[in-house]
């Protein structure tokens, strides 16, 4: 995890001084200017990673120029380089500050004699065509090369005309009447109007000119019956029609047409992808009889590879809603609905077929059937599935092959799905998995091994009976050292976690051990310890931590392990509590509050600059205060026992109309009331946690949501049964069901929840008010079942598999971070903030930065000059703003007042919101500092009033306006 987290942040540019980019781009100018082609050229290729490390414009800017330059005078292949720059750095072209520079330099080559550097040139417009949409010199350079003798200039063209077209209106209006008459002349040679036609697809800027570009493709399809002509015009006519939209029904039906009539294989083939292509994008406009047509191509064709395309697509559009369009029966459609099982009897006959890729789509579209619809007449469609499924786990996990393992993944995502949505299937799809694993390939047994991970994570359908098949496969297994053996042992030992509910036996756990200790080497033990501590069996991974703490070479890694190794003891030690024993519960709390100070402690030790371990000291802290306030909880609870409320309390609270009162003692009423509102503050830290978390996965976002829950459920607790028992509503606290747990720590939390809940109402309803007594036993038993549950260490605190982070610039920025900038107080400061989201090499696996949120605040540090009475809102600057990144970047400002003279502290905070609109506190905070100066004009006024003067009838005149 620390190597892939150094690794990224090392590409980022991460921990590199802002200097240093000047430095980097003096370095390369001085490439570019020397008399060697071979360093010019290493120059120029240097330039996108140069980009990358600071992808802000004032750099980005300055080094397009020179690029620009080096275009102007240098030779053919020094152009060619700088070509490949810009289209690689695409991204940055935006942040171009002067565009009519750069365009002005490249543009003069266009003029050359050689046709090679004007073709250069025009791809080099096409590649800059998002930034120059309607620079009409361009336009018109394009269309002239169009009618060029040269071929490598008139293949520019098309180049440039294909990408200019797609950005702008104006010059697809114009172009598109001249491509027309160059693909329907007959002086255009074929290979030509193949490169010429697909610029019609970009041709979906309105209706009229999406219809006369289809009217074309029409006659083409007609005219050119040629294979490669067919096939160019059909992938047009489907882009051109995804991009407009309004004749996707048509394209279907087009595209269909050629499937079933027309006998080329090939022609088929495209038919089928560009089928494909529109099932992913708009399945809903797939109508039943296209459905129908395509599943009787299907049952009629004699080609494997064929069918396996249809199939294929009939497998997309059977997991979206065009499949309950396909099976809701049409009133007065008698033949139609009888015939519409055509569907499900291709799929039954391919579920058998001796080709693995038509067999795994057959099952995917019986396994999709089965999770969307529920009627009863397709209800025995489960049983098919689940033979079909089993067939194929046989088949394939006896094979090694790249393509058995490929159909076996579908297989198992199949099984999966269909055991989450037809729970009652779950047994027997175990227990043929169970029988398979033994006879299994090692590649195919990893696979199985995850199937029987996710499966048991939903439900607990692996008992202890099925532990021993495990066991006997896990002693078999661990005798080998490959790295295939090593993966296996990761897998199976995550099973096996799963398997166990409760804590793992003495018997399990030593052949565990002897198996790591045989043949395993310490990142396997790491990555079993890393799933026990998720499944929650912190006894068997204190024991391999403590194992591998000897084992590393790096004493961050040293004291990482140690700090799980602390964390796992003290979790272990809360498992020993029970209801009814306060006395040992507040001993193991204390026992494991000691634990977690010492992880604590080396948690903060193995955290370095490039990996700071945020999330993990925070989650930790969280959970050492959690401890704290439990513990706390229980001592208020029995100083309640030990000094009782007289029996008057509720006849006092009643008549001082303080509820407090019930409670007894002063000191009892504090402790109650302190304790709700830490409880409360914890589950505001918790959220806090929660939205600062952007790149977690959402296992881990749900851990800590339910720490949050369980802290609001002890406040209301509190409230409920002590404090205010009126006005305590059990509505907002009532649990949404159990139809989406996902985990079995998920699913004992909620249980206890529901629990504490139904014991706290019912309490609240019979014993009105309710007695101390009854009251105290329901808090400390609540605290001890929320103990009770062994906490889950999910992915995210051991590994970060999406990574974003935010990197802001300011301007103006001065050059020294502790100077001020000065600004005077008549005059308003202009604060512009750029911004560059930087991603891992996963970005977007788990959500994406829809926008970004920007807040501006100053603070005035300390005060120079006179006192005024200076109205409230220009004391302070608050201020936001929500800008959306391209291609990563964004940027604006802010106009900032500073009235009063003095210090003004400026601190500028980015936030993110995602796809789903949620607020994400990502930071980064970043801080300047402005001094607010008097303005000379009133400076002056002020000296001059001090000596007793009046001012002169000339300054008397001058306003602020004067000096415009």
């Amino acid at each position: 995890m620390a190597a892939s987290a150094k690794s990224f942040l090392a590409d980022a540019g991460y921990g590199e001084q802002e200097l240093d980019a000047n430095s980097a781009l003096m370095e390369l100018d001085k490439g570019l200017r020397s008399g060697k082609l071979g360093e010019q050229c290493e120059a120029v290729v240097r330039f996108p990673r140069l980009f990358q490390k600071y992808p802000f414009p004032i750099l980005i800017n300055s080094a397009f120029l020179k690029l620009a330059d080096v275009f102007r005078v240098g030779n053919n292949f020094l152009r060619l380089c700088v070509l490949k720059v810009t289209q690689q750095s695409e991204k940055h072209l935006e942040k171009i500050l002067n565009v009519d520079e750069f365009v002005k330099r490249v543009f003069s080559v266009i003029h050359s004699n050689d046709p090679v550097a004007r073709a250069i040139t025009l791809r080099m417009l096409g590649s800059m065509a998002s930034i120059i949409p309607e620079r009409k010199n361009a336009h018109h350079s394009i269309r002239q090369s169009l009618d060029s003798h040269d071929n490598v200039e008139v293949e520019a063209a098309i180049f440039a005309a294909a990408n200019f077209s797609a950005q702008s209106k104006d010059f697809a209006v114009g172009i598109c009447n001249k491509i027309s008459e160059m693909i329907q002349g007959l002086a255009t040679p074929v290979d030509l109007k193949l490169k010429l036609i697909p610029i019609l697809q970009h041709m979906h800027h309105d209706a009229s000119l999406a219809s006369s570009s289809r009217q074309l493709l029409q006659q083409l399809v007609t005219s050119y019956p040629s294979t490669k002509m067919v096939i160019v015009t059909l992938h047009t006519f489907t882009l051109l029609a995804a991009s407009s939209l309004v004749d996707i029904p048509k394209q279907i039906q087009l595209l269909l047409q050629y499937l079933k009539n027309d006998p080329r294989k090939a022609v088929k083939r495209l038919a089928i992808q560009d089928l494909k292509l529109l099932a992913n994008k708009t399945p809903h406009t797939w109508s039943r009889e296209n459905i129908q047509a395509l599943c009787e191509s299907a049952l009629n064709t004699p080609y494997d590879s064929l069918k396996m395309g249809m199939l294929s697509v009939l497998s997309t559009l059977s997991g979206t809603i065009a499949i309950k369009q396909y099976f809701s029966s049409a009133p007065g459609a008698a033949a139609t609905a009888a015939r519409s099982f055509d569907l499900v009897k291709l799929a039954q006959e391919c579920c058998y077929h001796n080709n693995r890729g038509i067999a795994a789509h057959g099952v995917r579209i019986l396994t999709n059937i089965s999770a969307s619809c529920q009627e009863k007449d397709l209800l025995p469609l489960e049983q098919d599935a689940v033979f079909g499924l089993e067939a194929l786990l046989v088949l394939c996990s006896q094979d090694d092959s790249p393509g058995a393992q490929a159909t076996l993944k579908i297989t198992l995502t199949c099984m999966v799905e269909l055991v989450k949505c037809r729970p009652h299937l779950s047994q027997s799809v175990v227990e043929s998995l169970l029988t398979q694993l033994h006879s299994a390939q090692d590649n195919a047994r990893i696979l199985m091994c995850h199937c029987l991970a996710a499966i048991a994570m939903q439900l607990p359908v692996l008992a202890d009976g099925m532990l021993g098949d495990l066991m006997d496969l896990y002693k078999l297994i661990g005798q080998s050292a490959t790295d295939k053996k090593q993966e296996l042992l990761v897998s199976l030992a995550t099973v096996i976690f799963v398997s166990s509910q409760k804590a793992l036996s003495t018997e399990i756990k030593t052949v565990i051990k002897q198996q790591l200790e045989n043949a395993s080497n310490g990142w396997t033990a790491y990555r079993i310890a890393r799933q026990a501590s998720r499944m929650g069996n912190h006894d068997m991974a204190r024991e391999l931590y403590q194992s591998l703490l000897t084992q590393v070479a790096s004493e961050h890694f040293y004291f990482w392990l140690n700090s799980l190794k602390e964390f796992s003891h003290a979790e272990q030690c809360l498992t020993g509590l029970q209801e009814d024993n306060y006395s040992s519960a507040l001993s193991c709390i204390a026992e494991a509050l000691k634990s977690y100070h010492k992880g604590i402690a080396s948690l903060t030790a193995a955290s370095t600059p490039l990996n700071p371990l945020s999330f993990q000291c925070g989650f930790v802290k969280l959970r050492i205060d959690l401890l704290q306030a439990f513990s706390q909880l229980i001592c208020t609870c029995n100083s309640l026992k030990t000094s009782p409320p007289p029996a008057i309390a509720t006849t006092i609270a009643m008549t001082s109309g303080n509820d407090l009162q019930r409670c007894g003692r002063i000191s009892n009423q504090v402790y109650m009331k302190h304790s709700m509102e830490e409880f409360r503050n914890l589950a505001t830290r918790y959220g806090d946690l929660y939205q600062s978390s952007f790149d977690a996965d959402s296992a881990t976002l749900r851990n800590v949501e339910l720490q949050q829950q369980s802290c609001l459920l002890i406040s209301h607790a509190i409230e409920a049964l002590i404090l205010d028992p009126e006005s305590a509503s059990f509505q907002e606290y009532s649990s949404n069901g159990t139809a989406h747990v996902e985990s079995e720590y998920e699913r004992r939390m909620m249980s206890v929840f529901n629990r504490v809940l139904e014991e706290v109402e019912s309490l609240n309803r019979k014993y009105a008010p309710v007695s101390y007594l009854a009251s105290n036993t329901c808090l400390c038993n609540a605290v001890i079942a929320l103990l009770k549950v062994p906490l889950s260490f999910q992915r995210y605190f051991f590994q970060k598999l999406q990574s974003t982070s935010i990197k802001l610039a300011l301007s103006p920025s001065p050059r020294n971070p502790a100077e001020p900038i000065a600004v005077q107080n008549n005059q308003q400061l202009a604060l512009k903030v750029e911004g560059v989201v930087q991603h891992g090499s996963k970005p977007g696996l788990f959500r994406k930065i829809q926008s970004v949120c920007l807040n501006v605040s100053s603070v005035l540090q300390s005060k120079s000059g006179q006192d005024y009475k200076i109205p409230i809102d220009n004391m302070t600057n608050e201020m936001e703003q929500k800008v959306e990144p391209h291609n990563d970047y964004f940027s604006t400002q802010f106009l900032l007042n500073f009235v009063i003279l003095g210090t003004h502290n400026i601190t500028v905070e980015s936030s993110v919101i995602d796809s789903n609109g949620i607020v994400w506190k990502t930071g980064p905070k970043t801080t300047i500092f402005v001094k607010s100066l008097e303005d000379p004009y009133s400076q002056q006024v002020r000296l001059q009033q001090q000596q007793g003067q009046p001012p002169s009838q000339q300054q008397q005149q001058r306003t602020a306006y004067s000096r415009f």
